[in-house]
């Protein structure tokens, strides 16, 4: 299809290369040969009367041409793919829809293990591809469908519904020996931590808001790389975790841990789900966004009498620990 002379597929081609930036990645995500994308480079060049991208040493990078043009040509192809490639109507009974979500390994454990489970039911042909939170711009890209993270995380430009709230608690080991029945500041201050290291971030970590509310930092003894290992790596050790309610509840009903209230108020963290402003209107896209707050609405309404259902392993004997494990 053309359009002013423009061969339209050859927007697909710029928006990857102006994404990756390399001919041969480039030509990987295209399913084309080398040549072929140098090729519509050329064409694109041409019908631009631009460079678009120029090799600098062994990278290239875009013109302050092609900067300006990549904004456009990827609304355009989200565009086409959500009002023209998507069927008004739809069956969810038969639909075989794709859909990217980025979630952590928390989210994924207290609602989407069983939003998917419920899913399959309603829609037994859907398939997902959950990533982890690790690339920023994926959402504003439309390489995403879903995005559920915390409101600090959220796009503007783009739309976002709160999912619920969420309070941290304090884990520790059931034969611990350092703490009673209550959790005093002090203890707090002076015990190891196990902490997640969630790399870059736009918001507060944990530490930075203790400091700027309280004056003290944690003292880290582990860092984890994930949410689930937090309530593993304090059992057998005099350490605290400082994680999520529903997470620790659950964890709670299978392994010997007990959980405390923190010394100090931590402000709640409020989950949203967010899309891109293009799949608004997506019916397919709006039935799963609809299922997912329909879940975690009935997930948080039977939480407690699960809690009880589910019997709990055994505690274990444990070698003598030390203050300093």
């Amino acid at each position: 299809m053309r359009f002013n002379h423009l061969d339209l597929n050859l927007l697909v081609a710029l928006d990857v290369l102006l994404e990756e930036q390399n001919i041969t990645r480039a030509a990987e995500r295209l399913h084309m040969t080398q040549s072929a994308t140098s090729g519509a480079l050329g064409r694109l060049r041409s019908f631009f009367q631009d460079d678009l991208l120029v090799q600098v040493g062994r990278k290239m990078q875009p013109t302050p041409y092609a900067l300006d043009l990549a904004r456009p040509v990827r609304e355009v192809l989200l565009t086409i793919r959500s009002s023209i490639t998507t069927k008004q109507t739809f069956d969810p009974a038969s639909s075989r829809r794709h859909f990217k979500l980025m979630a952590s390994d928390y989210l994924i454990t207290v609602l989407f293990s069983r939003v998917i489970q419920k899913i399959h039911e309603l829609a037994p042909h859907i398939t997902f591809d959950i990533s982890a939170p690790n690339e920023e711009g994926l959402l504003a890209r439309g390489d995403l469908d879903l995005m559920i993270a915390p409101d600090i995380y959220m796009v503007e430009g783009h739309p976002s519904q709160l999912l619920f709230e969420e309070e941290h608690v304090c884990v520790i080991w059931e034969g611990n020996t350092l703490i009673g029945e209550h959790l005093s500041l002090e203890q707090y201050i002076e015990m190891g931590h196990v902490a997640v290291g969630l790399g870059r971030s736009r918001g507060l970590s944990i530490e930075e808001w203790l400091m700027n509310q309280y004056g003290f930092n944690r003292r880290m003894e582990v860092i984890t790389h994930d949410f689930n290992t937090l309530p593993q790596l304090v059992i057998g050790t005099q350490r605290i975790a400082t994680m999520h309610r529903r997470l620790a509840d659950l964890y709670a009903q299978y392994l010997p841990l007990r959980i405390l209230p923190p010394p100090v108020r931590i402000p709640p963290m409020r989950e949203f789900m967010a899309w891109h402003r293009s799949m608004d209107g997506d019916p397919m896209h709006r039935w799963l966004r609809e299922r997912v707050q329909e879940f975690i609405t009935t997930v948080d309404r039977h939480r407690e009498v699960s809690t009880r259902a589910i019997p709990r392993i055994p505690s274990i004997d444990w070698p003598n620990v030390h203050t300093r494990s």
